[in-house]
């Protein structure tokens, strides 16, 4: 067996093995899993996930708890949650968010699908209708409060992580409900203390006004103190542990006080365990597993199709011509680590005039391909001779990068239909695409491979050196590729945890989209570096990664357009 096979078939097995030890992860203590589909409201259909645990049935009901996600995540980004209530005993819905994942609509229609969730969840035979939570995280916030105004008497409890009562009206809400049982879960280093609620810092969440109405405070919430009486439903707490937005819904310190909460209010779980009693964490170690994998097996199915008739024309090693790295060389690789990230922040605000149209509904999709073309058109202008030539055979270039890219579709659709989870780590995540998501990432394909033809030209034409090592070629495209963004989230999360507040505070949410840059971007340096030293060409690489970083946009990105579509209130 040839060296491609044996990767092709350790890619796929390290896939395996991940997957599976993500589903063991969820499905711990006999909860088992559906992924299901459900009716919202106006014609629109709902995705979620049902967790049900060991014993729960119809004789049986448990408690159970509706679970949303934030702005541009999805239903497996609340996993930590939804593990550890099951295994604890709770029935769990996690919902996409409309605009989301699998469900249709836009952002914010029908109250963030949240009445039409509560239903689903309560309709469900195996659920204790006496005992239902709602939990939002950011603008999971819209579902719950959506929910509780559409059948006030018909929840307990609520558990708002890095979210706001009002948030909903980000997106034109205009629900409002007086939120039983409520518990505040609030990072002290969350980066959107200012937009929810009006403070300066996380930590100072205490002392914000809004906070202290809510609480019926007259001065400020101590955190930790429940105000109020559970048995009327008027019962109140804060939790202010010290962790950033993104880490509310992936820490022991954001999940273990929702988890509390549900244990103290709701009746009825099968298997109390205390708070700090958390799995969740080997679920997102085998999804990294997984997504390694995945990487793996894109590498080898490229290295076997240059051995393939029709294709292997393309397998040329790499020969590089420039000798040191010069002057010239070190003003490539300045350009290189500087202007994407330099860029990023202006253009990506100048994005948001590519309003969400019917062709391209991905608000946040549109803003990155602005960006995207902006980095572009200054690599091309920079870097108009390269001392490397570069070959470019366009059909079998296409042909290789459709037939890699659709394997690893492939390996995506099978673990989630097989094992129900996808790939991904934190913040990281790499959905199936669905037919509508496809018809998305075929608008802003085009965009991407511009991108990525022009910036990995640059990277081999001007960066490659004649006899340079592997290893140091692949550590050269890394840190070409990922150091611009390590430098801007360094300043951001620099001045975050020293004085409380990001350098930039405006710009929290592209902060927070910038987390992703890092781990995107050395995945392509892996795969350009890869197919360029057997090729010779930027071209295949360009076209995989153009096809992947599509994928993982739109299939992870929210859904804006419709007919109706205007801007945000705020």
């Amino acid at each position: 067996m040839g060296k491609g096979w044996l990767g092709f078939i350790a890619g796929w097995a390290v896939i395996f093995i991940g997957a599976l030890l993500a589903h063991l992860v969820q499905t711990a203590g006999g909860t088992s899993i559906q992924d299901v589909r459900f009716a919202g409201d106006r014609g629109a259909t709902l995705s979620a996930l049902v967790y049900t645990p060991a014993g729960a049935s119809a004789a049986r009901p448990a408690p159970g708890v509706l679970l949303a996600h934030g702005y541009i995540n999805t239903r497996e980004m609340q996993s930590p949650f939804a593990i550890e209530l099951a295994r604890r005993g709770f029935v769990v819905v996690a919902i996409d968010q409309p605009g989301h994942g699998g469900s249709d609509a836009v952002v914010g229609a029908n109250d963030f699908g949240g009445p039409a969730a509560l239903r689903y969840l309560k309709s469900l035979p195996q659920v204790d209708k006496a005992n239902i939570g709602l939990e939002g995280h950011s603008l999971g916030g819209g579902p719950v409060v959506g929910a509780a105004a559409s059948d006030p008497d018909g929840y307990k409890t609520v558990v708002l992580e890095g979210s706001t009562p009002g948030i909903g009206a980000v997106f034109g809400s205009q629900a409002k409900a007086e939120l039983r049982n409520l518990a505040v879960v609030f990072g002290g280093y969350d980066e959107f203390a200012p937009l929810m609620w009006q403070v300066e810092r996380g930590f100072e969440v205490p002392r914000s006004k809004a906070m202290q109405a809510l609480f019926g405070a007259a001065g400020p919430v101590t955190p930790g103190r429940v105000y109020g009486d559970i048995a009327a439903g008027t019962a109140r707490v804060l939790h202010v542990p010290p962790i950033t937005h993104p880490w509310e819904h992936f820490s022991a310190g954001g999940v273990a006080p929702a988890v509390d909460w549900f244990q103290t209010v709701l009746d009825g779980e099968a298997r109390p365990l205390p708070p700090g009693d958390q799995i969740w964490f080997w679920k997102e170690i085998g999804t990294l597993i997984a997504f390694v994998g995945l990487v793996i097996l894109i590498l080898a199915t490229f290295d076997l199709l240059m051995s393939v008739r029709g294709l292997r024309r393309l397998a040329k090693p790499a020969e590089p011509v420039q000798a040191a790295a010069g002057l010239r060389w070190r003003a490539a690789f300045a350009l290189s680590v500087l202007v994407p990230a330099a860029t990023y922040f202006p253009v990506m605000k100048a994005g948001m005039l590519f309003a969400p149209t019917q062709l391209f509904p991905q608000w946040i999709g549109n803003q990155l391909v602005v960006w995207a073309l902006a980095v572009a058109a200054i690599t091309l202008i920079a870097g108009l001779r390269t001392p490397n030539p570069l070959r470019a055979d366009w059909p079998r270039s296409i042909a290789a990068a459709l037939l890699t890219v659709g394997v690893a579709g492939l390996a995506s659709h099978v673990v989630d239909r097989m094992l129900h989870v996808d790939f991904r780590f934190w913040v990281v995540g790499l959905r199936p695409l669905d037919l509508r998501h496809l018809g998305y990432a075929a608008a802003y394909l085009p965009f991407w491979t511009v991108f990525f033809v022009i910036a990995l030209r640059s990277l081999h034409g001007q960066l490659a050196l004649a006899g340079q090592a592997r290893g140091r070629q692949y550590a050269v495209a890394i840190a070409a590729l990922t150091l611009g963004f390590g430098l801007l989230l360094a300043v951001q999360y620099g001045a975050l945890f020293a004085t409380g507040r990001l350098a930039l505070p405006d710009e929290a949410l592209n902060t927070i989209i910038a987390i992703q840059f890092v781990p995107l971007m050395a995945i392509v340096a892996v795969i350009s570096v890869f197919t360029y030293r057997r090729t010779g060409s930027h071209l295949p690489g360009a076209l995989i990664c153009a096809l992947f970083v599509t994928w993982y946009v739109a299939a992870g990105t929210a859904t804006h357009w419709s007919p109706q579509f205007r801007l945000p209130m705020a």
